[in-house]
């Protein structure tokens, strides 16, 4: 080729998109790319536990031209090296000699080799336990990255901290331990958790004085589910614990909880006067009454607590209701929301939640109505007693509950707050949870067309302006799949629209009473004791009620455990 042809050609790959100008061919051919190994992973940490040492990391600030493909850590001690390779923070290297003080490198990788090593050094331990951790752990609010460990104990002082990892026994998490006084909840959130996984805990409780060193059993917790995937939810009816004998007993409410934590839910809802307050008196009650109904809860809770974040929904009994209000912190209503939010984890609108967002004064944010979702599902749970100016059901003082049951309400800012998290959802199962239709009456379909729940005539549009259809319609519009409620104590599958109603059985009556039963005009019906257990996956939503029975009471057709009744829904 002449040097003619030369120049020739290289205003013609310029005149075709090389990206130059004539004369500039600076376009026209792309140098190699140099790649070289990546830097030394960033902000390592190491945490020791029982025969083992984990290496948290951040990701090099340069990947030398190439992505990084994985990470290699290696402990060595006393002629012992111990490797392990992976991709994700934390590595962590196990069988390990407890008391030895191990060199631990840490390397990354890419195609053109492996980084210069970042030393750290760690001694792996066994916790010594001496003495028992008398309290309880409730958990709450859990999301995709993480969760709130509320641990309460009566009587025991000290310092607690929790150890969590994604493989049991093997504990890459350590909470900085924090003071606890007896009687007084430590909320502890374990934060920077991965998505979709199982994790595995303990907890760590050190008294004041140095005598008691206590490690509890190890328990487990789900975050959020990823869509497609399948998961299990349980839930109770109104538990009573004030009402002893007549419809609750200590033994079968414990054997309740203990029989759905074996189910390893991912949660575990209350649905409302679990917390009452109406047998104090009115004329003396205090604060710390209405507090002790919220700790009384704590050793039964616990038991499924530990293990499935529990969520609540507010009741009647409870008297956490506007109508109560009176410009000052000294009221029934403020030392409920307060005692329930101090006591049990609720959530909060961020991320991961939607919810109110009011603030009330001697409270902050009230936390009484909010939604989620999880897996293919959404949850939502409302709340008729704060926001109706007038008393929905029982007055706590007594007198005449309201005049009209027009008078009752959800509230402006709740239903449209509902309409929009229904409206928005691409869930493909939604669940609404309450305490009751309207927050009063007995029956579940049988109220379902009336007042402000489901009225469509001109007295709705008359006394709800602005809402765009009642609250039964806005769920059938929604395809809601199923409304949960307690209140009756009774467990009742009805259908009404396409929406199933799921009336819910008490977790301790020992008499195991079908009440209110006459309100029911139609409907799979059947007495208490147990939970209803929820399967949710791709293929559908599977609902069991689960009857629990006291062992003397255990015989032919009653057996503890056993699933009562079960529907399927597409």
């Amino acid at each position: 080729m002449s040097i003619f042809a030369g120049i020739s050609l290289i205003f013609s790959l310029s005149a075709c998109g090389g990206g130059g100008t004539p004369g500039d061919n600076t376009g026209s051919v792309t140098p190699p790319v140099q790649v070289s190994p990546p830097g030394v992973p960033q902000n390592v940490q190491l945490t020791s536990g029982d025969s083992v040492l984990s290496l948290r990391f951040s990701p090099p600030l340069s990947d030398g031209g190439a992505p990084v493909s994985g990470y290699t850590a290696s402990c060595s001690a006393d002629g012992q090296t111990r490797s392990v390779t992976g991709t994700l923070s934390p590595l962590l290297v196990d069988g390990l000699r407890n008391g030895s003080n191990y060199l631990c490198t840490l390397t990354a990788r890419n195609s053109a080799g492996s980084s210069p090593a970042v030393s750290i050094s760690g001694t792996p331990a066994a916790i010594v336990s001496s003495g028992e951790f008398q309290g309880n752990i409730v958990l709450g609010t859990p999301t995709d990255n993480s969760i709130h460990a509320s641990v309460y104990s009566a009587a025991q002082s000290g310092s607690i901290s929790l150890r969590a990892g994604i493989k049991t026994g093997l504990y890459d998490i350590s909470t900085t331990p924090v003071a606890m006084t007896a009687g007084q909840p430590v909320d502890i959130l374990l934060a920077s958790l991965k998505p979709d996984t199982r994790y595995y805990y303990r907890l760590q409780y050190r008294s004041n004085d140095g005598t008691v060193s206590a490690l509890s059993d190890e328990y487990s917790f789900q975050t959020a589910r990823s869509p497609g995937n399948s998961f299990v939810f349980a839930i109770q009816g109104d538990s009573h614990p004030e009402r002893l004998n007549s419809q609750f007993n200590d033994a079968l409410y414990q054997r309740t909880l203990l029989t759905a934590a074996a189910d390893q839910p991912d949660f575990y809802i209350t649905s409302g006067d679990d917390f009452s307050v109406d047998t104090l008196d009115p004329n003396t009650i205090t604060k710390d009454q209405v507090t002790g109904r919220y700790t009384l809860q704590r050793p039964y809770l616990g038991l499924i607590g530990r293990t499935a974040p529990v969520f609540l929904v507010n009741g009647n009994h409870e008297q956490a209701a506007r109508y109560l209000l009176n410009g000052t912190p000294d009221n029934v209503a403020v030392w409920a929301q307060t005692a329930r939010n101090q006591y049990y984890a609720q959530p909060a609108p961020d991320h991961f939640y939607s919810g109110n967002n009011t603030q009330v004064p001697f409270i902050g944010n009230l936390r009484n109505y909010f939604a989620w979702t999880w897996g293919d599902a959404l949850f939502v749970v409302i709340d008729p007693y704060w926001e109706s100016p007038v008393c929905v059901d029982n007055p706590f003082y007594g007198g005449v509950k309201r005049s009209s049951l027009w008078d009752i309400t959800h509230g402006d800012t709740q239903y449209q707050w509902l309409k929009t998290t229904l409206e928005q959802s691409k869930a493909r199962y939604k669940f609404v949870f309450a305490h009751h239709v309207m927050g009063t009456g007995r029956g579940g379909i049988e109220l379902a067309k009336s007042y402000e729940w489901g009225e469509t005539g001109n007295l709705f549009s008359s006394n709800r302006p602005g809402w765009q259809m009642p609250i039964h319609q806005l769920m059938v519009a929604n395809k809601v799949s199923i409304f949960f409620q307690g209140h009756d104590h009774i467990w009742v599958r009805q259908q009404l629209d396409g929406v199933t109603y799921q009336t819910l059985s008490e977790p301790a009556d020992p008499n195991y009473t079908l009440w209110n039963a006459d309100a029911y005009l139609s409907g799979d019906k059947f007495p208490n004791t147990g939970y209803t257990r929820v399967s949710v996956s791709p293929a559908g939503v599977k609902v069991e009620y689960v009857r629990t029975y006291l062992p003397k009471d255990e015989g032919p057709g009653k057996v503890s455990g056993s699933v009562a009744f079960s529907y399927t829904l597409p």
